[in-house]
């Protein structure tokens, strides 16, 4: 047990992309302008949500929810990369690595969500648009925004207690840009499998329901704006959809591959790249205004 205590009071180290890259210094930059884009496109559009009244509509008011949660997101895995890789030290306590698996899991669980409920918004407009002050009235909004954000801080706490209950008594070094179930896994000096299979289970229920509803939802929108006999109509249905749906190919391709994939296929470099990219994927919706 020496090695697991020394671990809860020294912490780990992260070894991530920045550390193994050839060329830091340019991946260094390219990560600052990414999180400046993401910071000021995400900033922006929440402003002018904020204060435009004509956009307290539920697309936006979703649209927003989804903003914010990008902005948590990338603040709580950019600045300290950037920051350790200027002091030359990579470190995080034992309870820093467990809060920011607590807040990855819960603010990319809950984007998640949300993309959903935002794919159904869309097809209320475009195939029940008589009905959508209705089917989308406020209380309905709200309710749909917060049952993103409990799902995902259940999902959150309950892997992010088990994980972090493990006793750690390998190397300190998570080959890894942030702390992620399955790096911190390959740490344990226990038998992993079990839980490891139920961080499969778990990641495709959380996932597949949503993105089968998003699948559906869309389906539903492509017949639709085929049957639409205007073509200015068909084109401004297509458009309203198109980043969103870019957004989601971004979301879940890169979620399945870090939490669905078995973790005997995870490569350090890969889930690093896929890290980065679901951490500024949404920097591209802003597009809907």
């Amino acid at each position: 047990m020496e090695f697991c205590n020394s671990t809860l009071e020294s912490g780990f180290i992260l070894v991530g992309i920045l550390t193994n890259s050839g060329s830091p210094g340019l991946l260094y930059t390219t990560i600052s302008v990414l999180y400046t884009l993401a910071l000021t496109s995400n900033g922006l559009l929440l402003l002018v949500i904020t204060v435009d009244a004509r956009l307290h509509v539920p697309m936006y008011l979703l649209l927003g929810q989804l903003s914010l949660m990008d902005l948590m997101l990338t603040s709580v895995v950019i600045p300290k990369t950037l920051v350790d890789y200027l002091r030359g030290e990579n470190a995080i306590s034992f309870e820093g690595c467990a809060l920011q698996m607590f807040l990855v899991l819960t603010l990319g669980g809950a984007e998640g969500l949300l993309l959903a409920f935002m794919a159904y918004d869309r097809y209320v407009a475009i195939c029940h648009p008589l009905n959508y002050t209705v089917l989308m009235r406020p209380r309905i909004c709200w309710l749909m925004m917060a049952t993103s954000w409990t799902l995902a801080f259940l999902n959150s706490v309950i892997h992010t207690s088990y994980t972090m209950h493990f006793p750690f008594c390998m190397t300190r070094e998570i080959r890894h840009l942030l702390c992620e179930i399955p790096p911190l896994l390959k740490l344990a000096c226990a038998d992993t499998s079990r839980y490891e299979f139920m961080v499969y289970v778990s990641g495709s229920i959380f996932l597949m329901p949503s993105l089968a509803a998003i699948l559906a939802s869309y389906t539903f929108v492509l017949v639709a704006v085929l049957h639409m006999s205007s073509g200015e109509g068909r084109q401004k249905a297509l458009l309203t959809c198109s980043s969103h749906l870019t957004v989601v190919g971004m979301y879940y391709g890169a979620a399945m591959f870090m939490y669905v994939q078995p973790s005997s296929y995870h490569s350090p470099r890969q889930d690093n790249i896929l890290c980065i990219l679901h951490c500024h994927y949404s920097s591209t919706e802003p597009s809907h205004l």
